[in-house]
């Protein structure tokens, strides 16, 4: 059997692309054609997460094995195929292709092809340009706005250290001596 996934961006609008494969490869040779379809490197800790219909993470498929407790499935993309957990068209999986930022592919199982096989992964249609792989964090910060809503939340008012209990600020140990607020300052 052929699996037939379409997967698409929320970053760019007429980005998506379609591959083929056979339904017994494995998660890992999806992220390998997923990788390949773009062209991004391999070179990030990605994953794919089982999605409900309205795109709720269930299982989550890692590149590595993670080490979690046994009361939870840990699935590992090389030792996992895609039948074993994906049985009906229109299943969604989310791929996280940046995890540092949660940046991901929307895919989903638009057809299932049965009586054909592939030798490998292949990617049958595109259309525009993917977004960039990773987001270079200076940058960002240099484009993020922070929103002033002129209120005052808490945490965010000045802090008086004069407030403070001087005689019940005892950080203990072995220093010789009490710690005051004041030789704080002087430590940093």
């Amino acid at each position: 059997m052929i699996y037939r996934f379409v997967f698409v961006s929320d970053e760019v609008d007429d980005f998506y692309r379609e591959i083929q494969i056979n339904s017994s490869a494995s998660f890992l040779e999806l992220s390998n054609a997923i990788l390949a379809s773009v062209g991004y490197p391999d070179d990030q800790i990605t994953s794919f997460f089982i999605c409900k219909d309205n795109w709720e993470k269930r299982e989550e498929i890692t590149r590595e094995e993670m080490n979690t407790s046994s009361e939870v499935d840990n699935w590992v993309m090389a030792d996992t195929s895609l039948d074993e957990l994906i049985e009906d068209e229109h299943q969604r999986l989310i791929y996280v292709f940046d995890p540092l930022t949660e940046r991901c592919f929307f895919i989903e199982l638009k057809e299932i092809i049965t009586g054909r096989s592939l030798d490998k992964a292949v990617c049958t249609k595109k259309g525009g340009n993917p977004p960039r792989q990773t987001i270079d964090f200076d940058e960002l910060a240099k484009t993020s706005t922070v929103l002033d809503t002129g209120e005052n939340f808490y945490g965010d008012e000045g802090f008086d250290d004069s407030e403070l209990d001087q005689e019940g600020f005892d950080m203990g140990g072995d220093t010789g001596g009490d710690v005051s607020l004041d030789s704080i300052d002087d430590l940093y």
